[in-house]
């Protein structure tokens, strides 16, 4: 007889973006007549960079000759794109990252779900809270986690740190010793940013008790700040005990197109394994690469027309942000994010629990946001703004939100 992985049955509910999408289309189905602002999945809302298109045509007429015809992508990718990721990501900026550190795929959310594969079983993992839901869960999934805790909304397994106004939404050093520790920098979803000098006392911790860090680095492209770091390999040390992830979705606008690519430096081992030779025999078993015409348009991100055009398509999300931001403390409510990360994060008013929060705004005003305790207990009574509608529609959207004086 057939059995499921009982480790499933453990989740609470459905993720937390398709219960968003259930609500607000059960909304919409009784309330066909009312115009419904989506601020709330981080979906991207402009088209693509010309030059983006234009490599994506120019790779299609590739797919119809024999001659310039591809079939499977090698492994790690093709070289022409781990080159340009190499040395515009990372070398241009004094890390030695080569190209066959790169390991491309279809997105960072894949990779963040199945680079704990490469682990043992008994690995315990550190959080920071909030966090984003994929990191836990996936490690849920995988047996990691322990038992839930439906009254705190904790894991027994999972090490969590909290993350508060605070301590800055910035993780302290955890009690326990994790073997496993996942930061994600400009945060989804406080859109807080860690300073060079902090990231390197986290760099220090982890080469000294022996864990290895999951840096989630897919927002690195809306840092404004000079002392903000983009890659945690700009840290010393780093190449001892960091994995990367990274995205086209958010710089490039590739969330319908799908690609991205996690580094593993060869110096990084557990005992005397590679890591590197881990993912890349995981990545060879399980993934037969991102599609040829894609990796030729992530390839234009780096020109210099890709560059400029996605710099301003990047300006206008960020200044989105400002909007909401300065729209929303105007009146009164608690805000932080928006300045190195598309997500405001704001203090759902008048002792409001997030959910009640996401109630209020879809069925008064029909803004759809995320609520905060979607990414951990200590999410709740926050909530999750993206500045990556239109303009007009964010606009719209932050007028609504001051009508209701709550």
């Amino acid at each position: 007889m057939s059995r499921v992985n009982e480790n499933y049955l453990k989740l609470p509910g459905s993720y937390l973006f398709s219960t968003i999408g259930r609500k607000v289309r059960e909304y919409s189905e009784t309330h066909p007549e009312k115009k419904i602002i989506r601020l709330g999945i981080g979906d991207v809302t402009q088209p693509l960079a010309p030059a983006i298109i234009e490599a994506l045509h120019s790779a299609v007429d590739e797919m119809a000759k024999p001659e310039t015809f591809r079939g499977y992508a090698p492994d790690l990718g093709y070289e022409f794109l781990r080159n340009a990721i190499a040395k515009n990501d990372y070398q241009a900026r004094g890390c030695q990252i080569a190209a066959d550190e790169i390991f491309v795929s279809d997105g960072a959310k894949s990779d963040s779900a199945n680079i704990q594969e490469v682990f043992s079983a008994d690995s315990r993992i550190a959080v920071c809270d909030p966090v984003y839901p994929v990191y836990v869960d996936s490690n849920v999934m995988a047996g990691r986690a322990g038992d839930y805790d439906a009254a705190k909304q904790i894991w027994s397994n999972v090490i969590y740190m909290p993350c508060t106004a605070e301590n800055g939404f910035a993780p302290e050093f955890p009690m326990e010793t994790p073997d496993l520790i996942y930061l994600c920098f400009p945060n989804n979803p406080t859109g807080a940013a860690i300073t060079k000098a902090q990231l390197q006392d986290w760099v220090d911790y982890a080469n000294k008790c022996g864990a290895v860090i999951i840096y989630d680095a897919a927002y690195e492209a809306y840092i404004s700040e000079e002392n903000i770091p983009h890659s945690i390999y700009e840290c010393e040390g780093a190449r001892t005990c960091a994995i990367e992830l990274r995205s086209f979705s958010k710089n490039a606008g590739f969330t319908g197109v799908r690609l991205g690519f996690t580094v593993i430096p060869k110096e990084l081992k557990c005992g005397e394994v590679s890591l590197h030779s881990l993912w890349a025999r995981r990545h060879g078993t399980k993934y037969n690469g991102a599609p040829y015409i894609v990796q030729r348009a992530g390839e234009a991100v780096y020109s210099e027309a890709g560059k400029a055009q996605l710099k301003a398509q990047v300006a206008y999300y960020m200044n989105n942000a400002r909007y909401i931001y300065q729209g929303l403390k105007e009146v009164g409510y608690t805000v932080s994010g928006g300045v190195n990360a598309p997500y405001i994060w704001l203090k759902a008013p008048n002792g409001m629990t997030s959910w009640e929060f996401f109630d209020c705004l879809l069925e008064r005003v029909n803004v759809v946001g995320t609520p905060g305790s979607g990414f951990g207990p200590h999410g709740e009574t926050y909530f999750r703004l993206t500045a990556f509608g239109s303009y007009e529609n964010t606009v719209e959207a932050v007028e609504r939100i001051k009508s209701l004086q709550l």
